[in-house]
């Protein structure tokens, strides 16, 4: 891809004070000027979608959190920093926007570095289909729900996508746990040289996410407040058991069935390997059996009318939504005809797609005393909860834009990956940090069509991407002002491990892209019971 001439716009009018950015929410228009280039995409386009990816993420007990590894990009991930501009690249005033939340002020003083409450991980399924992480923080925005990370933790610079599927943001996260929920990804911005062109001076990205998602124990519910359910459901079939002292397994089915009905959870199959089955007009002595077919089966077999109510049509169940897994392994088994029912899909892209199943039954009636077991269907919804504003559980970094290079710095995030050499002494488990001066001049790098980055020594590797830089950083309150990502790793003085790391500066640029974010108001995908909402 050939890259355009870089794009420098003009300062803005005067630097953005953090009163003005919350009184308005940055809405008043900017001084005239030449029209800024930002990209916005959505990454989660509904709530149904946002639903989907949070579950995908916290279902068995945060498997898929536990299975994902650090984004690496490339081959080229390390590479040799040169000299760029010297001197400042700010291109208007300084400004800054105060962080929001944070711990009480200390009484003493702390002597330990206290780890940003912030900062979380990023999670992402990429093109090729792996489940990754990057390093993220909370920012400070108009409606508190703002995330900042590299562009490249966003938008997918090898596939042919847009951006990542089944995007979110835990803060606080470790071993699979997500103390303050999933914040689902609803509308990433950047600029528009980093989304068109993969220019790595812009590698930043803002992303609004919907309210905090957390799943809680499942609960039993009736078939009618299953089929009413707009969350995650599924139901499970128990195999009725004999009772020492007590009812049979036939006994519980015959009270069960004559109770609810045919439409009812109670049902027996055969496991007679040659049974002998009979139609339901058969004069002798019959058990009833709940048998799955495919869709023509049953739209072929008899219905109940007026005068018979032993029609051979039993139940529909479905359509049911299930995970794109669950759909690719039912697709592989139906092809082999291990599957009988019928799947089907709505949306247009995998990240605005939802599966579904669906599985057809008939009744069948074999002459009593062929090898009958019973069964129950037991229903279950997820239980789900709204837990709030990102801002308001775990605060905000403030943000600084047009700030001068050579300030003391602290570089927050989660690294995973090996040295170029193999070594590997970061697990990606737990977070780590950087402090110290970005040099006094900004860095250059072909690989990444880089010419003015900030470098901070630093021995952190691939997954710490998209961790802040942090500059007036309050070890008591935690928080400080974010003026740089971690975006491309370098090895300075070739002995094949990461000695330094960079960072877009942040310029008006990078305010602008943030400033578009501020207009995404935070939704609940939740309502106070759990559903769905639409």
């Amino acid at each position: 891809m050939i890259p355009r001439a870089k794009r420098f716009l003009p300062a803005f009018g005067g630097a953005l004070t953090a009163a003005a950015l919350t009184a308005t929410g940055l809405a008043t228009a900017a001084p005239a000027q030449a029209a800024p280039e930002w990209a916005r995409d959505n990454l989660s386009a509904s709530k149904a979608d946002a639903y989907s990816a949070a579950s995908f993420w916290l279902g068995s007990n945060g498997a898929a959190l536990k299975k994902a590894t650090q984004y690496n990009r490339d081959a080229k991930a390390v590479t040799r920093l040169a000299t760029g501009r010297g001197g400042s690249v700010a291109d208007g005033k300084p400004g800054a926007v105060a962080p929001i939340g944070g711990e009480k002020a200390a009484t003493a003083k702390v002597k330990n570095v206290n780890l940003p409450k912030t900062v979380g991980k990023v999670f992402f399924v990429d093109h090729k289909g792996d489940y990754r992480w990057c390093s993220a923080t909370s920012i400070q925005s108009t409606y508190r729900n703002l995330v900042a990370t590299a562009g490249h933790c966003v938008y997918d610079v090898e596939g042919n996508r847009d951006v990542m599927d089944r995007w979110v943001f835990v803060p606080g996260y470790y071993q699979g746990k997500a103390p303050w929920g999933v914040y689902v990804g609803q509308a990433a911005f950047t600029h528009y040289n980093f989304a068109a062109y993969e220019d790595f001076d812009h590698d930043y990205a803002f992303v609004a996410v919907y309210n905090g998602f957390a799943l809680s124990a499942p609960k039993e519910v009736t078939k009618g407040e299953f089929s009413a359910w707009t969350g995650s459901k599924w139901a499970e079939h128990e195999e009725l058991k004999d009772v020492p002292g007590g009812k049979t397994a036939q006994q519980q089915y015959a009270e069960g069935f004559e109770k609810y009905g045919e439409a009812g959870p109670y049902w027996s199959k055969d496991f007679d390997v040659t049974p002998e089955k009979v139609g339901h007009d058969y004069k002798g002595a019959k058990t009833l059996t709940k048998v799955e077919v495919v869709e023509s089966a049953y739209n072929a077999a008899a219905k109940s009318t007026a005068s018979d109510v032993n029609g051979e049509q039993y139940a529909v169940d479905g359509p049911l939504a299930i995970s794109k897994e669950e759909y690719d392994e039912l697709n592989r088994k139906k092809a082999e005809g291990g599957f009988l029912g019928k799947l089907t899909y709505a949306g247009k892209s995998d990240a605005q797609t939802a599966w579904f199943k669906t599985q057809y039954y008939v009744k069948q009636w074999v002459k009593t005393g062929k090898t009958i077991k019973y069964f129950r269907d037991r229903y279950y919804v997820g239980q789900a909860k709204d837990t709030g504003r990102l801002g308001d559980a775990v605060g905000g970094q403030g943000f600084a834009w047009n700030q001068k290079v050579g300030q003391p710095v602290y570089a927050f995030g989660y690294p995973g990956d090996a040295h170029p050499d193999g070594d590997k002494p970061f697990t990606g488990v737990t977070m780590k940090y950087c402090y110290g001066r970005t040099n006094t001049r900004t860095y250059a790098s072909n690989a990444y069509k880089v010419e003015n980055h900030a470098a901070l020594k630093c021995s952190m590797t691939g997954g710490a991407d998209g961790g802040p830089w942090l500059i007036k950083y309050s070890s008591a309150k935690r928080l400080g002002y974010v003026n740089g990502v971690t975006s491309v790793f370098h090895d300075q003085d070739g002995n094949d491990r990461v000695d330094f790391v960079s960072s877009p500066y942040f310029d008006s640029d990078a305010a602008g892209a943030y400033r578009q974010a501020l207009i995404v108001r935070n939704t609940r995908i939740v309502g106070d019971k759990g559903e769905l909402l639409k």
